[in-house]
């Protein structure tokens, strides 16, 4: 498992309810915790490392002996209030940032991965990072949510990480768009 890069269609894809977790589920969970904490991150969704499940992983202090981990199986924001802009970055645009405004707070409701319902009210950077999260759930990102002059400042930078991809994929270093969305459909069919 790897955190796979833009523009990587399983980016644009939007991701499908869970309907079961099992123990390779839980590994697949726990390897995206490493993953995201390789990365110094504080946040990765299931569609960043090619996966089409409504899942995402977050810690805020990015550290595994830090914080708090948690899973969101089947988020869904139901209350946003408010509004504030601040700097994001993104682990499958590593090195790119870029203003975004959101509301300041959120209320969402998930499952945990015991299964359990869990609802949370927060604000500040839990609630940035609960958006931004879920926005990769319905393939989103947050370079679509820059204005277009913030946008403009930071176009070089994602037409270099287009252009690394269609190199890689020259080179045979990903797969075919079909072989990628023959795999969304065996874990959709495993999980959905």
């Amino acid at each position: 498992m790897e955190i796979i890069l833009y523009p990587h269609l399983t980016l644009r894809h939007k991701s499908k309810p869970l309907k079961r977790v099992d123990a390779t589920l839980r590994d697949v969970v726990e390897q995206m915790f490493e993953l995201m904490y390789q990365a110094n991150g504080v946040g990765l969704a299931a569609n960043q490392v090619n996966l089409p499940l409504r899942l995402f992983v977050c810690n805020l202090a990015a550290q595994p002996d830090d914080g708090e981990q948690c899973v969101f199986i089947n988020p869904v924001i139901t209350s946003r209030k408010g509004a504030s802009e601040r700097e994001e970055g993104c682990l499958s645009l590593p090195e790119l940032f870029g203003s975004v405004k959101r509301p300041e707070r959120v209320t969402v409701e998930a499952y945990s991965l015991e299964g359990k319902k869990i609802q949370i009210d927060t604000s500040g950077v839990m609630a940035r990072v609960i958006q931004h999260e879920i926005d990769h759930l319905d393939g989103v990102l947050f370079i679509d949510r820059m204005t277009e002059s913030a946008k403009s400042e930071v176009s070089e930078q994602i037409r270099q990480f287009e252009d690394e991809f269609v190199m890689a994929g020259d080179r045979g270093l990903i797969p075919v768009d079909e072989e990628i969305v023959a795999h969304l459909a065996e874990m959709e069919a495993r999980y959905c």
